[in-house]
């Protein structure tokens, strides 16, 4: 795609496309999203999405200026999609941890997209939503402002870490997927305690909890240790 973008108010295709549909930034980013979890980032060029919408390629240029224009939306789609389910309680922990739960989901929901945009910064609507939700639970919860910024970064940083490894895994072929999990037992299970003391030792754990993400555990940290930076601020005497 190229910079030929065409304003909003004149972006509403009129007639509809060869499959009978009318054309929306909606309709292509989903469309855009279907088509990366089947083809990966070759997905996104404008011949595949216009013979995937029925369209003539051209016309994607009156909604997304290039290709990397039509990322960021869909980047942002993965988070608005991750807002909409989620529903605040006034427990901040509980809240955040509900929060990247979802997000998780979220990405191992659509893992090659997930990889693909978890490292870009949209600057769009879901994103400051987020931005803005996200440091209210954390100023709302008695965070100074800084603090809260800190706490939203670790926050942000590792859930969107924490998915985007998770989804490169979960797009691997099953095979292969399959294969890596049993070098746990195949190998690691079987090294001796007179040169691997450790890994003897905790081998049978290895086993069973390696299989697993580990980003619950490491979100639970996180929160802990947010939550123990809460009650020193708290306890500090005022100036």
């Amino acid at each position: 795609m190229s910079d030929r973008v065409v304003p909003p108010t004149a972006r509403q295709r009129r007639r509809p496309t060869k499959q009978g549909v009318v054309l929306s930034e909606e309709l292509i980013v989903e469309t855009a999203l279907r088509l990366i979890e089947e083809h990966g980032a070759d997905a996104l060029s404008v011949r595949r999405l216009g013979r995937a919408l029925g369209a003539d390629p051209s016309s994607l240029y009156r909604y997304f200026r290039h290709t990397d224009d039509l990322m960021l939306a869909i980047a942002d789609e993965l988070i608005g999609r991750t807002l909409r389910t989620w529903r605040p309680t006034g427990d901040w922990r509980a809240d955040l941890r509900d929060l990247g739960l979802r997000m998780h989901a979220g990405a191992l929901a659509h893992p090659r997209a997930a990889v693909l945009s978890s490292f870009r910064v949209t600057g769009r609507v879901y994103e400051i939503q987020a931005v803005e939700t996200l440091l209210g639970v954390l100023r709302g919860a008695g965070f100074p402002d800084a603090e809260a910024v800190r706490i939203y970064h670790a926050f942000v940083d590792q859930a969107l870490s924490f998915g985007a490894l998770d989804a490169a895994g979960a797009a691997l072929p099953r095979a292969a997927r399959e294969a890596e999990t049993g070098v746990w037992r195949a190998t690691y299970a079987r090294l001796p305690a007179d040169t691997h003391p450790n890994i003897a030792a905790t081998a049978h754990h290895l086993v069973a909890d390696m299989r697993r993400s580990s980003y619950p555990a490491a979100l639970d940290l996180l929160l802990s240790a947010a939550e123990l930076r809460l009650t020193e601020i708290r306890g500090r005497p005022e100036a």
